[in-house]
């Protein structure tokens, strides 16, 4: 019973390779789950990410064509009306072009924090523990 009682004692060098190995499987499955929920957490955002610059951009395709629309009529206006008309209907072109381009200019910005469309932080932190591991392993 003594040398049951010391080989306890011991602390965590004298446990059983069962329980060392049955701890260490429970800690990995637990670190995959961890890492698969960082890497969802991740994409949904970039995935928000990557609606918002889509919508954005749909947004200044359709401004798009409102200022070309705009533009035909200044056209027209141009032709067969005196200067006031085509004028007015000139600065309303201009600022339909500056919403497009403002529209534009923050779709593309919301695409390229998006981009690319891979978990960084996760496949950072899993060759983190990959490697801790391997270290690990070798002591």
């Amino acid at each position: 019973m003594t040398a049951e009682g010391s080989q306890r004692t011991g602390g965590a060098a004298q446990e059983p390779v069962g329980d060392l190995v049955q701890r260490a499987s429970q800690q990995l499955s637990q670190l995959v789950r961890e890492e698969m929920r960082l890497a969802q957490a991740e994409m949904t955002q970039k995935g928000k990410r990557f609606g918002k610059g889509g919508g954005l951009f749909g947004g200044a395709g359709l401004m798009g064509v409102l200022t070309l629309q705009a533009l035909v009529a200044t056209g027209i206006a141009a032709l067969s009306l005196v200067l006031d008309v085509w004028a007015a209907a000139l600065i309303v072109t201009a600022a339909l072009a500056v919403v497009t381009a403002l529209m534009a200019l923050v779709g593309k910005q919301q695409i390229s924090k998006a981009s690319p469309p891979a978990p960084e932080q996760t496949m950072d932190s899993v060759k983190a523990d990959v490697a801790e591991i391997k270290e690990k392993a070798q002591r």
